[in-house]
């Protein structure tokens, strides 16, 4: 028994793979048509995406973009792109907001002088009046977070807040 002990004790130990929560992330049917995105890229059908699978993919539309800007697609993954990664990548997408400079451009849209702050007054009219109409109970729920002062609603600071910048910055 002690012998045996010891022999497990050499035997090297398996790498535990990490269960992946992904697949739960989607309906069923979402993961399905992922599968059918996936084969299609996967021009050579082994499984992984890679340049060359984005090439002929490219080809068949009629454009083939850089080697560069293929690299670039590619490099968002931190490793082979599997089906798997894959649908982790969207994940991370669908649940994410806009990059923090998109955020940012889109209220510097309405900030003529770029003083980065908008009369809070002009904003909510903005979120009641246009596009996707604000409750006024949306409103209030987003007012209690948003960085006020003297009337002016600071929009950088805003998008620090979305971005989680703050709390990081605060920890720090």
């Amino acid at each position: 028994m002690a012998e045996e002990a010891i022999k497990k004790k050499e035997e090297p130990k398996r790498a535990q793979r990490a269960t992946s929560n992904v697949f739960a992330m989607f309906r069923q049917a979402q993961v399905q048509e992922f599968k059918e995105a996936f084969t299609m890229i996967d021009q050579n059908r082994d499984g992984i995406i890679d340049i060359e699978d984005l090439k002929d993919m490219y080809s068949n539309l009629g454009r083939i973009p850089p080697d560069d800007e293929l690299k670039e697609m590619l490099s968002e993954a931190p490793g082979p792109l599997n089906f798997t990664m894959f649908l982790n990548l969207f994940g991370e997408k669908l649940s994410g907001t806009d990059p923090e400079d998109t955020i940012r451009n889109a209220f510097a849209m309405f900030d003529e002088s770029g003083k980065g702050y908008l009369p809070e007054e002009y904003i909510k009219d903005l979120l009641t009046n246009m596009g996707d109409n604000f409750t006024q109970d949306e409103l209030r729920q987003t007012w209690k977070e948003a960085p006020i002062e003297k009337g002016q609603f600071d929009y950088n600071a805003f998008t620090s807040l979305l971005k989680g910048k703050q709390a990081e910055e605060e920890q720090a």
